[in-house]
């Protein structure tokens, strides 16, 4: 079933979720604070860092999957200029226009954490619809990173579990390549992540 994140108005969620400022240090994991994901891309590297506390199912499966490489040769697949790139999906591997972009994941879901708002450089979790999907769980891999403030995607209840904290200027040249009518991009945009310390990622 096709994983999306809300781009039309049925999709849009309106029950109001309450979150909390990104970033501070109650959001951030007490387990391993010095971990960060370097996502890596022909434009660049994003450095990405987690609200384990708020997020600690989804961040612990994005560092899972991270360790067994499984986002390497991924793309991001969806991009929408002033709103988000999307990626993750392992169908994009071998075909990155493929008609089944937006619908791969690992084969499971994880379970709702929405307490954190869509502000510019975060990063959460596609899902699909509540018509299917009423416990609003997440994509096993698939998620976004919002290119600005989307306080619509906050009625609309996604996880976000993290934050870009170095590099965002790779997303803004993400989301404005060209692009087919289905939001992919012509060229392929893959990408790599791994986990390495605040140190090795320059902080």
């Amino acid at each position: 079933m096709k994983t999306l994140i809300p781009l039309c108005c049925a999709a849009l969620l309106f029950s109001a979720c309450k979150g909390t400022t990104p970033g501070t240090t109650a959001n951030q994991p007490k387990d391993n604070m010095d971990e960060v994901a370097i996502i890596e891309t022909k434009f660049g590297k994003m450095v990405v860092e987690f609200f384990g506390d708020d997020a600690p199912k989804t961040t612990a499966n994005f560092k899972k999957l991270a360790k067994e490489k499984f986002y390497n040769g991924t793309t991001f697949h969806r991009v929408i200029p002033g709103f988000m790139i999307q990626g993750g999906d392992p169908n994009t591997k071998s075909d990155p226009h493929s008609p089944r972009a937006g619908t791969g994941g690992p084969g499971y879901t994880v379970p709702a954490e929405i307490k954190q708002l869509h502000v510019r450089g975060t990063l959460a979790t596609a899902r699909t619809g509540d018509q299917v999907n009423p416990q609003r769980a997440s994509s096993g891999s698939q998620f976004f990173i919002n290119v600005k403030d989307n306080t619509s995607l906050d009625r609309g209840g996604y996880t976000v579990f993290g934050r870009v904290i170095k590099g965002m200027e790779v997303a803004d040249q993400i989301v404005a390549v060209p692009r087919d009518g289905r939001d992919n991009p012509d060229d392929p945009v893959k990408m790599e992540v791994k986990l390495v310390s605040r140190a090795e990622a320059g902080l």
